[in-house]
């Protein structure tokens, strides 16, 4: 068993008693492997260890890897989310190669990625970031706005709006970690109970999952705990 293959093994199991404990059937919650800074020869041993869907913050990275993984495992199954703040002049690359982007926080740079998606392949599948802390330093649109931008956003062609995602500040103990959690939930059912029909909720992460399970997520995005401390990026 690879290191890689171990890791994957654990992190499900965690998942498995996060979902005991909160009631939840372990279908509910999709693992993402986030795997920035890693080569497509980890990606590759993630791969064969029967993990398909990666998440990449940096869109050139992910873009060369997505490229080569097309190359050296052709006719894969991989499912590639861009999980990073996303700039306007980088969108075309982002619409042209991933499968979903989960970072998407205002209204322009959902009609670019609309304008960009190649019409051959299926809808860019979005969720809208969402900073329910109010950090300062971070990405996300405010509570108070995102209800405009989902419907905004929702008549978009070549996008399908799937969710939320968010990535509060850290919180000191399970308690703090799921009362922020509970805020993106809270407005996730406020969108669907106008309408939206949302099916994604994407929080928690390597030392958070248990509180995010807890809180409601549908997807978390796992990277240390899957791969390893990350190698810096050159």
């Amino acid at each position: 068993m690879t290191t890689i293959e171990g890791n994957l093994q654990q992190v499900h199991e965690r998942l498995a008693r996060a979902c005991r404990a909160a009631d939840r059937d372990v279908s509910e919650v999709a693992l993402l492997a986030v795997s920035k800074t890693f080569g497509a020869d980890t990606v590759c041993l993630a791969l064969d260890a029967g993990q398909h869907a990666f998440g990449e913050n940096y869109v050139q990275e992910g873009v060369e890897k997505i490229v080569e993984l097309r190359r050296v495992r052709p006719g894969a199954a991989l499912q590639w989310h861009c999980i990073g703040p996303l700039q306007s002049n980088k969108s075309r690359p982002v619409a042209e190669h991933f499968d979903w982007v989960q970072s998407v926080d205002r209204l322009k740079i959902a009609q670019r990625l609309s304008e960009q998606r190649p019409a051959h392949l299926p809808a860019l599948q979005v969720c809208l970031q969402v900073n329910v802390d109010g950090g300062a330093n971070k990405s996300g649109v405010a509570p108070e706005g995102l209800a405009d931008l989902a419907r905004a956003m929702a008549l978009l062609p070549r996008l399908q709006l799937r969710g939320l995602m968010c990535i509060p500040e850290p919180a000191p103990d399970f308690k703090s970690q799921r009362d922020l959690f509970l805020r993106a939930k809270g407005l996730f059912d406020q969108l669907n109970a106008q309408g939206m029909g949302l099916d994604t909720l994407s929080m928690g992460m390597s030392d958070d999952l248990e509180a995010a399970v807890a809180a409601g997520s549908t997807m978390v995005r796992v990277g240390r705990a899957v791969f390893g401390s990350r190698p810096t990026r050159s």
